[in-house]
């Protein structure tokens, strides 16, 4: 089943939110009886968990795989803990063509116990913020300047799977995009103790995209944000189709997609994400934008990052 997220989650003060408003009040409220109920296990090595508040698309992957880099120059064996979904593959081979030791369980507490018994001295929970049963070492938060908080409503009001209050329980947030003052305010509102940074996305492989007409496809958190990376580097987007995140694509679609692409001259661009799950079809039509993280003001980055080992 094909499920987009709704457009009036980006729109304040609207009739549906409105009267879905006691729904999400009553999801907090379980929420918070999950909080409290729930016993924090603490582990013997540090554990640092990216997590977000917006449902979906907001980097926390990528952003795991650049911690992990770090983490590793301060001589840490560290490996990526993921929940395990049936329909995230795409995740877990991302992080696995990186060279990335992954444990993955339908239990974070039992992923991280399989990996201190594999002598993994660090771990990075990939997803996790809302997991109460886990004390973490550090929580980061990430965000998109095109979403932020959406209607800053929660759920199935708005996009948020908590209100923005709970980031007083995060140390780090994490903004990919450019510099947004309003939004830092209302951050630091919360706790003067957040430091904010600010990353964004470098494509590594745009040469081979260039001088062409674009047929460019994603099923990723908010496909948007993709194809704005694209025409931010000058590509040239002939064509752009977006499906829900981690959708998966049958092979009568995708060669619906070449057909189209072969037939009006174009050539076919989808997300790295998307390749991995699609990959074992090997349809060689099909390419990826490669990217890499770029974290502003790195260095200090880093050093606090270290700060918490």
């Amino acid at each position: 089943m094909k499920i987009f997220k709704p457009k009036f989650w980006n729109k304040k003060n609207n009739l549906i939110s409105f009267f879905l408003l006691p729904f999400s009040l009553f999801i907090q409220l379980l929420l918070k009886l999950k909080k409290n109920l729930s016993k924090k296990e603490k582990f013997p090595i540090p554990v640092f968990c990216i997590g977000n508040i917006y449902i979906g698309g907001t980097g926390k992957t990528p952003l795991s795989i650049e911690i992990v880099k770090i983490l590793k120059k301060f001589n840490k064996k560290v490996a990526i803990i993921k929940k395990s979904y049936s329909g995230h593959t795409d995740e877990f081979e991302l992080i696995k063509s990186k060279n990335i030791t992954l444990f993955k369980n339908s239990s974070r507490l039992k992923a991280i116990k399989d990996a201190l018994k594999n002598k993994f001295d660090c771990v990075v929970l990939d997803d996790g913020f809302q997991d109460f049963s886990i004390d973490k070492s550090l929580n980061i938060i990430c965000f998109n300047e095109k979403q932020l908080v959406g209607n800053g409503l929660t759920l199935p009001s708005g996009p948020l799977r908590e209100p923005l209050s709970s980031l007083k329980r995060s140390q780090i947030i994490i903004i990919n995009g450019n510099i947004n003052f309003e939004f830092e305010k209302k951050i630091k509102n919360i706790s003067k103790n957040i430091s904010i940074y600010y990353s964004k996305y470098l494509p590594t492989n745009i040469e081979s995209f260039k001088n062409h007409n674009l047929l460019a496809f994603a099923g990723i958190g908010n496909p948007i944000n993709f194809f704005d990376l694209l025409e931010k580097n000058n590509l040239k987007l002939a064509k752009k189709i977006s499906f829900p995140d981690h959708y998966k694509y049958s092979l009568k679609e995708l060669h619906e997609l070449i057909d189209f692409s072969l037939k009006n001259n174009l050539k076919l661009i989808t997300t790295e994400k998307d390749f991995f799950r699609i990959k074992h079809f090997q349809l060689p039509k099909i390419k990826y934008l490669e990217v890499k993280l770029e974290i502003s003001n790195k260095k200090a980055f880093d050093k606090e990052i270290g700060r918490y080992l």
